[in-house]
């Protein structure tokens, strides 16, 4: 169902973001995230530079190899596009993810590793959602984890709930499933 006929407006700015999810012939899976940001008139930032009509202020790529643990193996970024002289910096510090897990905690671990300052805004927005394309493009991502512990996506959003019918059938064993109180 489309959203409701908005009121009278013009555009005033475009982000297009991509994910691509691969399984390498090594066993390891790669997943590609792509930010393009456009203006569909000319923006000057004072002190840079003019952007014509359409031009990519942002073009932004992501490429982080997992193990079939969700661990990262590698990170590679590139920047075709940027506002700023000091953008490109912001790539490298981005090797601090190399040997972190994709799973629960994922954005504090980004925050950790590059907020603030220590990154860039739009590669860490770009890496957010890198991980539900990561679940999506592995199969095996439904299967149960060696652990005996409920899978990562369960009991994170409204269908995955422990008390409702998707888990009920999907995963009968975590029907109405309680974390083991710790004492």
């Amino acid at each position: 169902m489309p959203l409701p006929a908005p009121q009278p407006r013009k555009p005033m700015h475009t982000r297009r973001v991509e994910y691509r999810g691969f399984q390498r012939e090594d066993g390891l899976w790669d997943i590609e995230g792509e930010m393009l940001d456009t203006k569909p008139h000319a923006m000057v930032i004072e002190g840079e530079r003019e952007w014509a009509p359409n031009e990519p202020i942002h073009h932004m790529h992501i490429r982080v190899t997992l193990n079939d643990a969700f661990v990262i193996q590698a990170i590679v970024v590139a920047m075709d596009a940027f506002p700023h002289q000091p953008c490109p910096q912001a790539q490298a510090p981005m090797q601090r993810l190399v040997g972190e897990t994709l799973g629960r905690g994922w954005r504090k671990t980004i925050e950790r590793h590059l907020g603030g300052i220590e990154g860039c805004t739009h590669l860490r927005e770009l890496l957010f959602n890198l991980a539900t394309a990561a679940f999506q493009t592995r199969s095996a991502s439904f299967a149960l984890p060696p652990d005996g512990r409920p899978p990562m996506h369960l009991g994170q959003c409204l269908a995955w709930d422990f008390n409702g019918p998707v888990v009920e059938k999907v995963y009968p064993m975590f029907f109405r499933w309680r974390s083991p109180v710790r004492t």
